[in-house]
């Protein structure tokens, strides 16, 4: 690989690049959310929205890719960590990831193995179909849903995030299931931190490392608040989604069964993208029919269906 590819690779849609930028540049809370503004706009990455506003210049560009290409990775970790304390101290009503401790795929999720059985190959199947339906200039969020529980929802949901993962894209999987969630005992981890926890103390989303997968995260549901649907349709969620769309290539995010709660029309109508997950000989034709019924008002886009066998 050449000088030029690695640089390229550095700069594109890098956390690591996005904090050196910040912090060589001295550039402000009130700055960084004007080049944010500019990416959802144009769909160019931060270093080109913030060239194109005149923030900075191409030579402080090509001093931080230098820059970044010879620092260690205590070098780089420490300069993420500082750039993302000065802007939440400069904004503090601004959502911050907070990454903590690595988790480890569980034994139910064997496409993490890189085994290659009929699930796994059907697994990279729908991750090559739903790489046909991208967003282009902007992050691919997808919700699933389903009608009732037990279909294999959460277990697709985080098949999927690891699928995206393996083809080293940035990929954030976010247990939105605030009633029963999965995601923490599919990657054993604890729970008392979380979505929940975020959006009913404003505090910044804590996020797990996943082990294997450096450019994956995992944010758990966190403890079952009583209001579940109040907080997944509040302005804090919805900002809370524009910063992954920012920070990730693809964001997969499971909720509760459509039939029983309202939770995942709230966070459908918020996505605009949806796939519908179903079980074979246990899904009924009554309740798929009625959450096709539900997902029309929410106006989301209907990505396509996967019928599950397990």
């Amino acid at each position: 690989m050449n000088a030029d590819t690695k640089d390229k690779d550095l700069r594109h849609n890098d956390t690591e690049f996005r904090a050196a930028i910040v912090e060589h540049c001295r550039l402000s809370p009130a700055t960084v959310e004007l080049i944010a503004e500019a990416m959802r706009k144009s769909g160019s990455g931060f270093a080109e929205s913030a060239l194109e506003l005149g923030v900075i210049t191409q030579e402080d560009i090509d001093a931080t890719t230098a820059w970044l290409r010879r620092a260690d990775e205590d070098q780089k970790a420490g300069l993420v960590e500082s750039a993302i304390r000065k802007l939440s101290e400069g904004q503090k009503n601004q959502f911050v990831v907070r990454t903590g401790e690595t988790v480890r795929p569980g034994p139910q999720l064997i496409l993490a193995r890189d085994s290659y059985n009929s699930r796994d190959e059907a697994i990279r199947a729908l991750r090559t179909e739903l790489l046909l339906r991208n967003e282009a200039g902007r992050a691919n969020v997808i919700c699933l849903v389903s009608p009732s529980s037990g279909e294999g929802r959460s277990q697709l949901s985080a098949e999927i995030a690891i699928a995206f993962a393996q083809l080293g894209r940035r990929t954030l999987l976010v247990d939105a299931d605030l009633r029963r969630p999965q995601q923490h005992i599919l990657f054993p981890a604890g729970n008392e931190r979380g979505l929940g926890d975020s959006l009913m103390r404003g505090e910044r989303p804590y996020q797990y490392r996943v082990e294997g997968f450096p450019q994956m995260s995992l944010l758990t549901a966190g403890v079952i608040p009583t209001n579940p649907l109040e907080l997944l349709s509040s302005g804090r969620f919805e900002r809370l989604l524009t910063d992954w769309r920012n920070n990730n290539e693809f964001v997969i995010i499971d909720t509760p069964p459509v039939t029983q709660y309202a939770d995942a029309l709230a966070v459908a109508t918020l996505t605009g993208r949806v796939l519908v997950v179903s079980r074979a000989e246990h899904t009924s034709y009554k309740d798929t029919k009625e959450m096709l019924r539900k997902l029309a008002t929410t106006r989301a886009q209907i990505l396509g269906g996967v019928i599950s066998y397990f």
